[in-house]
């Protein structure tokens, strides 16, 4: 009997997407890990010519994730997708700031490819599921659960140049009493039509392929490229009232007006003053 959580299958994976293959130019498969952030960035320091552009780190069990702000957690083992990717960009640390919201957007479009959840991004690095008008309500989520988060992490002292590394966790098989927030769900638990992770995790390098290539492409231009344009368009922060807690412990409540040219957000106070705000948690007061 096939197992509900199988390991993921490391060959399988480089015969797929190492390069010549693939876009990959490093895989690596590993059963478990504390962070894969956390290995990327030290690998990077130690050893930065062992980690090229388009290198992935993938472990099959993540026992210390880490989010944007420090927070920790522990998913069971082979319950989520958990990898970093390592980008090594030829634009200038200005144009940074697009590659957490480019991998959400590579996240959305390879959820809704190969999963069908009504996948959107909220600003800046978490991937949401839209559950539809009969979900319960909950303060600041609305009726949508976070289903991915993202964490990019720029390494300065990572050879020629800096690299930046770019951590992504779906939550794939979890039920409900294995999430560690009541704004989370899986894609399991979202209906979705596949959760088989290899499938997810090939869409995904493909999508970051194609957005990354586009971007380099263009210079790190992200408004050239139109890619700021296909961030906005999935962004559900856009729009609506939201409540910004803000690095030096201030909040920050007015309406989410747009992207600024560096990927930050630009929120309208009820002055319509704006303001724009680098990092910061977000939550929906009203869509």
């Amino acid at each position: 009997m096939t197992p509900a959580r199988p390991p993921l299958e490391a060959s399988a994976l480089r015969a797929l997407l190492l390069a010549p293959a693939g876009p990959l130019a490093r895989l690596d498969v590993v059963a478990a890990t504390a962070s894969t952030n956390a290995d990327v960035v030290a690998g990077l320091r130690s050893e930065p010519g062992a980690w090229p552009h388009a290198s992935l780190l993938v472990a099959d069990h993540q026992t210390q994730g880490r989010g944007r702000t420090g927070r920790t957690w522990e998913t069971p083992a082979r319950a989520a997708l958990t990898c970093t990717f390592v980008a090594r960009p030829r634009s200038g640390p200005g144009t940074f700031g697009w590659l957490p919201l480019l991998a959400g957007l590579g996240t959305v479009h390879a959820l809704r490819a190969t999963t069908g959840v009504r996948a959107v991004l909220k600003w800046p690095n978490d991937v949401l599921v839209e559950l539809g008008p009969d979900a319960d309500v909950v303060e600041g989520w609305g009726t949508a659960r976070k289903v991915a988060g993202i964490l990019a992490e720029v390494v300065p002292d990572a050879g020629p140049g800096p690299a930046v590394a770019v951590g992504i966790g779906v939550n794939v098989h979890q039920g409900a009493d294995e999430l560690p927030v009541p704004w989370a769900t899986s894609l399991a638990l979202a209906g979705a039509r596949d959760t088989d992770r290899a499938t997810v995790l090939v869409a995904l390098v493909d999508a970051l392929h194609d957005l990354a290539s586009r971007w380099a492409d263009g210079g790190g231009d992200a408004v050239g490229t139109g890619l700021a344009d296909e961030v906005a368009a999935v962004c559900t922060t856009l729009g609506g009232e939201v409540s910004v807690a803000l690095p030096d412990g201030s909040t920050l409540r007015g309406t989410a007006r747009r992207l600024a040219a560096d990927g930050a957000l630009v929120v309208a106070d009820d002055t319509g003053a704006e303001r724009v705000v680098h990092a910061g948690d977000v939550r929906n007061v009203r869509a």
